[in-house]
């Protein structure tokens, strides 16, 4: 990050004040809006100041009908980022809205917002009846800090750079957790799939429907917020201790799951595998690169929780009693479940659902169809305990045979093929949950990439 002169600085407001002459004859009956972030200190420009900016240029346009943008110039310097509109809007109303995004968060503190009328007036705070904002550190009204340099260049900065900070960390948790909860109606939405609850049916389940789970993912909302602001508050711990924390989180949730569904286990693995990963979104995530990759995202999500699952087996091991159905599995099999899949970086996703996702969005499938189609290459390549328990190990067996047998046959099944695999499911009472649980994982991924293609600031 460069550091500038003070000649540099000067030179290029007096290039903006140019900037500024220009557009005006250009749009001489125009209102101007000259954009810049106060950020103290040498360094002006940043990533972080990068995306805080951008920020701001869409607050801006967020005020504006399409029809009163009559242009926009934009420039990304060492001496920091300019935007300059010219506008078809009174100066008073636009001078009095800017002020408002100024003061709405603490974000709007390092707005430096101008509106310059057609006489070439620049408005003031005053005239729309505003005081002067006050201390970027202390809050003290006026310019008195400023002019008695009360603080020091690193209190300044450590100011504005925890204003960004603490905008889009909250910011942040909840994009996490809307992919979690779109993630989550995108899996149970995806028609029509093998004996699970889709928009057509309730598969092999009697005492669910898709009501059902929408009533879930939205209990689950701020759980999943929850986590992926456990993972930003404490990357400073071991990934191991941080996930604690998170399984603390899951069992609030769970009743927050059985209270919506009046005791129906919805959402139980997807309450473990999208918290994890929401948790590592949380733990990686930065100002400057808030969406972690796919491969990111797997791998933490292992780190999270490899030592709690060695613990958890074994003493499974130890007390041979088990008490659950995944118990009962794990001691007579060997299937470690969901448990085991996350704390190995979940390879059935790595290895067989994102290889046949790609695979279809690359032959232009939507993503519903996408879903679908990876859903069938899980239940053929994984051990889904929730297949195990409904129909033991002839089962699992059959789903795997038959649904490995349909992608042999046809590259992508048809609806009719799909609704007579649904139809034979639901005959034997089968139903792939576990693999269900993982096609929200798929969903969840496929947000997190477009986030990181198109988040806040600009590649």
């Amino acid at each position: 990050m460069q550091e500038v002169t003070l000649a540099e600085m000067l030179d290029a407001r007096e290039a903006r004040a140019a900037a500024q002459a220009e557009l005006q004859a250009r749009y001489p009956e125009a209102t101007l809006i000259s954009f810049t972030l106060n950020i103290p200190g040498p360094v002006k420009n940043t990533p972080a100041a990068e995306r805080a900016f951008f920020w701001g240029c869409r607050r801006i346009e967020s005020l504006l009908h399409k029809r009163q943008l009559l242009c926009k110039e934009e420039k990304r310097a060492v001496t920091g980022c300019e935007a300059l509109y010219a506008v078809r809007r009174k100066p008073r109303s636009l001078k009095k809205a800017c002020v408002a995004l100024e003061d709405e968060n603490d974000l709007g503190r390092l707005f430096d917002i101008d509106i310059i009328a057609p006489d070439g007036r620049k408005l003031d705070r005053a005239d729309v009846g505003q005081p002067e904002r006050g201390c970027m550190v202390c809050g003290a009204p006026g310019r008195g800090c400023a002019s008695r340099r009360l603080h020091s260049v690193a209190e300044l900065q450590a100011a504005a750079f925890g204003r960004i900070e603490r905008h889009f960390r909250d910011h942040d948790a909840e994009i996490i957790r809307s992919i979690a909860v779109r993630a989550l109606c995108d899996e149970v939405n995806a028609t029509p799939k093998p004996g699970l609850v889709d928009r057509n049916n309730s598969g092999s389940h009697d005492d669910m429907d898709i009501d059902t789970f929408h009533r879930s993912a939205a209990a689950l909302s701020d759980y999943f917020r929850e986590c992926a602001a456990i993972g930003m508050a404490h990357r400073d711990l071991p990934p191991p201790q941080v996930f604690q924390l998170l399984r603390t989180a899951g069992l609030t949730a769970e009743r927050a799951m059985y209270a919506a569904t009046d005791g129906v286990n919805t959402h139980k693995g997807a309450i473990y595998t999208l918290g994890v990963l929401c948790g590592a979104a949380g733990y990686l995530r930065t100002v400057e690169q808030p969406a972690a990759s796919a491969d990111a995202l797997l791998d933490m999500a292992a780190d999270l929780t490899k030592q709690a699952a060695e613990a958890d087996f074994a003493y499974i091991r130890e007390k041979n009693a088990p008490k659950t159905a995944g118990e009962r599995l794990y001691l007579a099999y060997g299937l470690t479940g969901i448990r085991g899949e996350v704390a190995r970086g979940l390879p059935s996703i790595r290895e067989y659902g994102l290889p046949a996702w790609q695979h279809a969005r690359q032959h232009h499938l939507d993503p519903e169809r996408t879903g679908i189609y990876a859903l069938l290459h899980l239940i053929a390549h994984t051990d889904d305990t929730t297949l195990w328990h409904r129909g033991g190990k002839e089962g699992a067996d059959y789903a795997r045979r038959t649904a490995a047998m349909l992608l042999r046959h046809t590259t992508f099944p048809t609806t009719a093929q799909l609704e007579a695999l649904d139809r034979d499911f639901t005959a034997r009472r089968l139903s792939p949950g576990g693999s269900a649980d993982l096609l929200a994982v798929l969903y969840f991924l496929d947000h997190m990439s477009t986030w990181a293609e198109a988040f806040d600031v600009k590649p």
